[in-house]
């Protein structure tokens, strides 16, 4: 048993507002200068959707991510022959019209505009080429609200039933916020042919090294999230840094404080290292379940005590056994990775959304039987859909998740109304009355430290000369020639 922590953030969609608040607050802090105009560390989208950049999820497209071949795990379009013929172009990148021309208006000619008899106007000028743009074509959010169209939702390759964009009654809507999942098996770090991006020993951020990135963008072609940036001023690869400059104090990162839902958790999981290739090359179905045996119970001595081995202080442990990411993925089974299909094993975590109900007198009727807590059939967004986001298409695991936050808003209002826990039905989706209290207690009024249980680095104590160097997979190596 190798004994790993990971600092990983879980998203509730059910609170997420849309207002993009997360993604203000990451850009004004991290990508504010020349070059870095168009990345959006953090953004949020409208699905069903084409995303940001347009159709990311499309690897038949991009190729980005890890596939399976005679049961081993290689790049799905990278390889020792293709990196040397594309060392110089990358054929699967996006380019920036799947992104948007950045861009600013010229609000100085309203100042400096000669006196005519026309209002003058603030003409929109390229931050690229300084050029005017005649029509804005895009834009970060640019489908924002716009599920039922068919320009952007039928763009979606989640989506198999495209007739629902044709029924009003049926269509549906969520936001989802994206951002660097700081994988446990990162396609950016094993594409880099120079080395840049590691990920640290400590708490699993993905970094990349400025001073050594050759801007050869692999990183960007195979990251199949496609939150690896090209920084066209400086060459070199950007992406979202997991706010490491706060973690490392024990606040929470920029996006997370700011959020208006409140709907991020932060927290400490323990991971065994030695199963993640294990863990990965199963069928698709699987790779849930494979996902959470990976996750080590924090208060099993076991595992303490290899942890403690591999160096992970105590505070960390701590942490470990009060994490809220814990509950959400291990205990309660309620949080899901984005695309485990991807085969990268993401560290963002998404617990899936309800829905509006579809439209008929049988589900109004419900509906009142029920005393307004629709049941899970009647759930307009398709379980379909929802499994080829969060589960690889395994439908039984998404069903699993709907039905317990269906449940667990039943039990409370049981209790709201002065009945007893009903121990059957709880039983019945995996719940004990403890679960529900916590649950219930993280998602409607939890405090700032609740939500977030981030343990300071005190990087003085973590024995320096061990980790100087190191290329973050395991303290006992050193790369690029030692310390």
């Amino acid at each position: 048993m190798d004994v790993r922590a990971q600092l990983v953030m879980v998203l509730n969609l059910d609170k997420c507002i849309g207002c993009h608040t997360c993604s203000l607050s990451c850009k004004n802090i991290w990508t504010d200068r020349q070059g870095a105009e168009y990345m959006w560390w953090n953004n949020l989208e409208t699905k069903p959707g084409a995303g940001y950049p347009k159709q990311w999820e499309d690897q038949g497209k991009f190729k980005g991510g890890w596939v399976r071949e005679n049961g081993t795990l290689k790049l799905r379009a990278l390889g020792k022959l293709p990196t040397l013929l594309n060392i110089f172009f990358q054929p699967n990148m996006p380019r920036l019209d799947d992104y948007y021309e950045p861009f600013t208006h010229d609000y100085a000619n309203l100042y400096r505009a000669a006196e005519d008899n026309d209002q003058p106007v603030a003409d929109t000028i390229s931050l690229v080429t300084g050029k005017k743009i005649d029509t804005i074509k895009g834009g970060p959010n640019w489908d924002d609200d716009l599920s039922g169209s068919s320009l952007y939702a039928a763009k979606d390759v989640n989506l198999e039933d495209r007739k629902i964009l044709e029924e009003y009654d049926r269509l549906f809507m969520f936001y989802i916020p994206r951002l660097c999942n700081h994988c446990l098996n990162p396609a950016c770090v094993a594409a880099c042919p120079s080395r840049a991006i590691y990920k640290r020993g400590e708490d699993g951020v993905v970094l990349v090294d400025q001073e050594v990135c050759k801007g050869w963008r692999f990183c960007t072609s195979a990251c199949p999230y496609k939150k690896v940036y090209y920084n066209w001023t400086s060459g070199k690869a950007e992406k979202c840094i997991f706010c490491y400059p706060r973690t490392e104090t024990g606040q929470c990162n920029a996006c997370a404080h700011s959020c208006t839902g409140r709907i991020r958790y932060l927290g400490v999981i323990l991971y065994d290292a030695e199963q993640v290739e294990a863990g990965l090359n199963v069928e698709d179905r699987d790779l849930i379940a494979a996902h959470r045996s990976l996750i080590l119970d924090p208060l099993d001595p076991r595992v303490l005590t290899s942890a403690r081995a591999n160096g992970i202080p105590e505070a960390w442990l701590t942490a470990a056994a009060k994490s809220p990411a814990y509950t959400l993925i291990k205990e309660t089974g309620m949080a899901l990775p984005l695309h485990p299909e991807f085969r990268t094993m993401p560290m963002a975590y998404y617990i899936p959304p309800l829905s509006p109900v579809l439209s008929s007198k049988t589900v109004s009727h419900e509906l009142m039987a029920y005393e307004g807590i629709p049941s899970l059939e009647t759930l307009r967004a398709p379980i379909g859909y929802l499994a080829n986001l969060f589960s690889g298409g395994n439908q039984e695991v998404v069903a699993e998740v709907i039905s317990k936050l269906i449940v667990l808003r039943k039990e409370m209002r049981r209790r709201t109304l002065g009945g007893e826990p009903d121990e059957s039905v709880l039983g019945g989706v995996g719940l004990e009355p403890a679960l529900v209290e916590r649950l219930c207690r993280l998602f409607t009024n939890a405090r700032y430290n609740e939500r977030n249980v981030i343990p300071p680095q005190q990087r003085e104590a973590l024995e320096p000369e061990r980790r100087k160097g190191g290329r973050g997979f395991g303290l006992a190596h050193t790369a690029r020639g030692g310390l």
